[in-house]
């Protein structure tokens, strides 16, 4: 696991543990960033709806840390967080000034599909039986939150997302 580089089929449960939590940390943070960003940009429909998604992450990552310590208590992780890079986590150039709640919807839906994936093509790659069980179980709960997430966008009414320019301030005199 030292080198930097995950190999999926040398993966422990404990490793294969360590490395899920990684991925909803990384994910929460992310959503909290963006969540902040939206703030500052006066958009609170879309922070709401990544604090939110930050908060299911935050859930996810507390169930998979009790599993961990059950199962192996107090054991240095060999996984670090800079051997993988937005499994999960939305990409940086997704949040935008003024985004509405479906764009952050949007990307929010973007981010699970993009997590699924991860965990589908790691899948042929495992051998322990655990650890396949374990990214099994991570896949399946990644379609539970596009189906979440897919809810929340059928909830909203269409019509036009906004443009930045519906926001822009027209110019003043000095």
């Amino acid at each position: 696991m030292s080198t930097g580089r995950l190999d999926f089929a040398s993966l422990s449960l404990q490793d294969a543990l360590d490395l899920a939590i990684l991925v909803e940390e990384e994910a929460q943070d992310r959503y909290l960033e963006f969540a902040e960003q939206m703030e500052t940009h006066h958009t609170p429909e879309a922070a709401g709806f990544f604090k939110f998604m930050a908060g299911n992450e935050a859930k996810h990552g507390e169930a998979l840390r009790a599993r961990r310590k059950t199962l192996f208590g107090t054991a240095a992780a060999r996984v670090r967080r800079e051997m993988l890079w937005d499994v999960e986590a939305p990409e940086y150039d997704q949040a935008r000034a003024f985004m509405s709640p479906r764009a952050a919807m949007e990307v929010a839906l973007a981010s699970e599909t993009k997590a699924h994936g991860y965990f589908v093509d790691a899948l042929p790659h495992i051998r322990d039986a655990a650890v396949r069980q374990l990214f099994e179980e991570l896949r399946d709960e990644e379609v539970f939150h596009q189906d979440l997430v897919r809810k929340e966008l059928a909830k909203l009414p269409p019509g036009p997302e906004p443009h930045a320019e519906d926001y822009a301030d027209e110019p003043v005199a000095h």
